[in-house]
């Protein structure tokens, strides 16, 4: 990437829903506090792990298909369920691409700790100091509460004026990096620093931030300092909605109604920062894997990362005890502890995490939107089998 030479550097998303309604619910899903902390139940041990993933595909509800992918130091195991297409019948693959949803968060944290690490950016750097086009009033947010969700932004995916642009067009093409023009209107909904509140306003600060602090768009620096240093060679942030064949198809599931395939309804323009990032289940076991395993910066920016929230959850919540750090989650199970990130968007749920050293990591993709709000059954079985991969993943590696 460049090297400019900014101060304090060292050099060098009844009825059936239609589309639009259903996006609406989405995005605002996609913005609310992280999910009750309903602990799993655990399944028999003479269950498998495909036995598992076969009856989550087959709940009422459920998504159309599965995978998960379990790594350690010997190899990887792949368990899917499902289908990948319900047209063509097709098995879910690990380079199929899918949408990442909010673990798209941990990619802009990785961005903006990695430049923490290079003295770009200072974790205590405010918005009136790299950002002064954004309102007075957030000023004082530092890039430390942006990544923790403790800034008190207002959350622009739920403003009426970007709800009723994406009604009326779903693949409307948003400027990304004036997506905070929404709410700039709107005061800051608590003192920064005094409470939890997973928000979409958040990330995409971090973005321009990091844009700010480089002179580098943000695409670029995600491939420059994630994509290539991880060896991910199948995820990209794209602005339009078609999706990069072959892929998971993600599905609207709601009986008795037939499954809606809706992979490709929403422009990844209006999510950007917060949940845009298309990738595989091969790509993302690398990322976790790094990420997790602080393998891109230093262990003074990872211990600052690694400073918990305590019941801070992700959203959707993950398997265990949830707790928050700096674009990043503490997920504290029977087993042991998983760091990652969870995500929801319309057709898709996901869970990446490995443990601290990044030594074993787990992947776990899902075809349909599962969260509190909206499968609150579902998720509370999701998370027990999620739970249950983590502890096959650590007691016995794969």
């Amino acid at each position: 990437m460049p090297t400019p030479t900014p101060s304090r550097r060292r050099s060098p998303l009844g009825p059936r829903l239609g589309a639009a309604s259903l996006i609406t619910v989405c995005l605002i899903l996609l913005s609310s506090v992280g999910a009750g902390a309903a602990q799993p139940t655990g399944s028999h041990p003479h269950d498998t792990l495909q036995h598992q993933l076969d009856d989550l595909v087959r709940t009422p509800g459920g998504p159309p298909g599965a995978i998960a992918v379990l790594r350690d130091d010997r190899g990887s195991r792949v368990v899917r369920a499902g289908v990948s297409n319900l047209a063509t019948g097709r098995r879910p693959e690990p380079r199929d691409h899918m949408r990442i949803a909010s673990a798209a968060k941990a990619f802009s944290g990785a961005v903006a700790l990695s430049l923490v690490d290079r003295r770009y950016l200072r974790l205590d750097d405010t918005l009136r100091e790299r950002l002064p086009r954004l309102p007075r009033a957030w000023g004082a947010v530092t890039l430390r509460q942006l990544l923790s969700h403790t800034s008190g932004l207002p959350d622009y995916a739920r403003a009426p004026a970007f709800l009723q642009t994406l009604q009326a067009n779903p693949r409307h093409r948003f400027d990304s990096r004036r997506l905070l023009d929404y709410v700039a209107d709107r005061p800051l909904l608590f003192r920064p620093g005094t409470r939890y509140q997973y928000s979409n306003s958040d990330n995409i600060a971090v973005a321009l931030m990091a844009e700010a602090a480089t002179g580098v768009r943000y695409e670029r620096l995600l491939d420059e300092l994630v994509y290539r240093p991880l060896g991910l060679v199948r995820t990209s942030l794209p602005q339009g909605y078609r999706m990069p064949v072959p892929y998971l198809h993600g599905y609207d599931v709601s009986p008795p109604a037939a499954p809606e395939d809706v992979s490709e309804v929403l422009s990844m323009s209006g999510v950007w920062a917060s949940g845009g990032i298309v990738s595989t289940p091969v790509d993302m076991t690398r990322f976790v894997r790094g990420y997790a395993g602080g393998r891109l910066y230093g262990p003074q920016v990872v211990r600052e990362q690694r400073r918990w929230i305590p019941g801070a959850a992700s959203e959707p919540a993950g398997p265990g005890r949830n707790d928050g750090g700096l674009a990043i989650f503490r997920y504290t199970t029977r087993c042991g502890v998983v760091l990652g990130h969870t995500g929801n968007t319309l057709g898709y749920t996901q869970l990446i995490a490995a443990t601290p050293d990044g030594r074993r990591s787990l992947t776990f993709s899902v075809t349909t939107q599962i969260n509190e709000a909206m499968k609150p059954d579902l998720l509370r079985k999701m998370r027990a089998v999620q739970e249950n991969f983590v502890c096959a993943l650590l007691r016995n590696g794969r």
